[in-house]
């Protein structure tokens, strides 16, 4: 029960953050939201941060175990590819979508945020795994966009479906990757 009350107030917290802005939302408005008192909503969380850290570190386990896999593969374009399309699974899940979109909407409120250097660091040790020390310049920008491809297939206008916006991404991504 108690896992299940801290998921919903991330997801309202995420929603109304990602609504109204990180700044502009209060505690009050996420224990409404949920039903519940301000002091019952304090039990699972004493802050804001406290609910942003939250997400992140959800963000960050995938990340970890993304790189953890990474690290135990061989530098070759077999791994390569296969990292990207792990990536690309967990970008699909809906809780990173709204997680992008929120950090997008809220960039100047949390830019200094801990964890959100964290997430920033892995996704550079992630970038430098895929090219390894003997990667020409051309390499390791190619294979950090690729990455970034992925992301950026996200923002598309909605002429295209998902599947497509999917599917294209993938395609600009592996091209980039083995440059």
């Amino acid at each position: 029960m108690r896992e299940d009350t801290r998921t919903r107030i991330q997801e309202i917290a995420l929603r109304l953050f990602t609504e109204q802005g990180y700044e502009a939302t209060s505690l009050r408005e996420i224990a409404e939201e949920l039903g519940v008192t301000k002091a019952a909503l304090y039990y699972h969380f004493k802050t804001k941060d406290d609910i942003v850290a939250s997400l992140v570190d959800l963000r960050v386990a995938d990340m970890e175990e993304l790189l953890e896999w990474v690290k135990s593969q061989p530098r070759t374009p077999e791994t390569r590819r296969e990292a990207l399309e792990r990536y690309a699974a967990k970008l699909k899940l809906p809780r990173h979508i709204q997680m992008a979109r929120f950090l997008e909407r809220n960039q100047t409120a949390l830019r200094d945020h801990p964890k959100l250097r964290r997430m920033r660091d892995l996704m550079l040790e992630l970038a430098n795994q895929l090219s390894g020390p003997d990667a020409t310049p051309v390499e390791r920008i190619s294979r950090s966009l690729a990455l970034f491809a992925l992301h950026a297939g996200k923002w598309m206008p909605g002429d295209l479906t998902e599947d497509e916006v999917d599917k294209a991404s993938m395609e600009v991504a592996q091209r980039l990757l083995e440059p």
